[in-house]
């Protein structure tokens, strides 16, 4: 890999450092996802989904074990305010919880009388309240999870309470919706749709979704299309920009949707959060590898 940055606007520039390098942490897996950074523990959370693995890698020596397995073929995960970790399970079909007790407890699986298709990202609101994709690749095969027929006669995204149980589908406009994330004031959701795995005509990009105070979404626009391949998972930092996983790269998009500049990375790139103390170092799970890079930028909630 001949560059670390490929600039494509000045905006990026202050977003990167320039003698930061995209290091390797581990390799090993088979299709890796969904990382988390988890602040009291010094250390991150990623799955390798075919293996029903759920790695740690400890930020204090760079030791990389085993935090369960079988863990329900997790895909994405979040951290809720009180700092529990948030699931996405394929094999379960369900939303868990790892509470602090060492459980993993069950927020919602149904949809009325029918079963959820296979979670796959995840994210938490400020005010508690947790949305997440809901497509089916992890029914569609026995590889992500358990073949099985979808109940449900379309791929959502949803919005829990779990303080209510209140569950209703908010993003109903897509084929295959995928990784999600809020705007740092909250006022935009955006979610990636990745239909073209079912679809050919099914043009990937990203779209931006108004959120009102009440959780109430609004009709959703065009934020980006692709350049190459899909955009996976993807998180927002402090300013806004959206830092997305798309084939062999993570794209960084400025707010008003502008590609600015990209990561390459050497193998496809599928989810990436921020972390390390003040959430500045990149997180990228890719294929069979974890990586990380340093950047000039923050992830969104962070405050020095």
């Amino acid at each position: 890999m001949s560059e670390t940055y490929l600039h494509h606007d000045p905006r990026f520039g202050v977003l990167v450092i320039g003698h930061a390098k995209l290091e390797r942490l581990w390799t090993g897996g088979r299709w890796v996802e969904g990382p988390v950074y988890v602040p009291a523990a010094r250390s991150l959370l990623w799955s390798d989904i075919p293996n029903d693995s759920l790695l740690r890698w400890d930020e204090c020596d760079g030791s990389v074990s085993t935090f369960e397995s079988p863990c329900g073929y997790q895909n994405g995960h979040a951290l809720d305010g009180e700092g529990r970790v948030v699931a996405c399970e394929h094999g379960g079909r369900r939303i868990s919880r790892l509470d602090h007790d060492g459980v993993q407890r069950s927020l919602v699986s149904h949809v009325g009388d029918r079963r959820l298709n296979s979670p796959n990202d995840v994210v938490v609101k400020s005010d508690g309240t947790i949305w997440f994709s809901d497509p089916t690749y992890g029914i569609d095969s026995h590889y992500e999870g358990h073949r099985a027929d979808a109940e449900l006669a379309s791929c959502d995204v949803y919005r829990l309470d779990p303080a209510t149980g209140d569950l209703r589908a908010v993003v109903t406009d897509m084929l295959r919706p995928n990784g999600l994330c809020f705007s740092p004031d909250e006022t935009t959701l955006y979610v990636s749709e990745t239909g073209r795995t079912h679809d050919p005509a099914c043009e990937p990009a990203i779209r931006a979704y108004p959120v009102d105070r009440t959780g109430a979404i609004g009709a959703g626009r065009l934020f980006a299309r692709s350049p190459n391949g899909f955009f996976d998972g993807f998180r927002a930092d402090t300013a806004g920009n959206i830092w997305a996983s798309n084939a062999d790269a993570v794209c960084v998009y400025a707010p008003d949707g502008t590609h600015i500049g990209s990561i390459p990375v050497p193998e496809m790139v599928s989810n990436l959060c921020f972390g390390g103390p003040r959430r500045n170092r990149l997180f990228i799970t890719a294929q069979t590898s974890l990586y990380a890079i340093y950047v000039n930028a923050h992830g969104s909630g962070w405050r020095d």
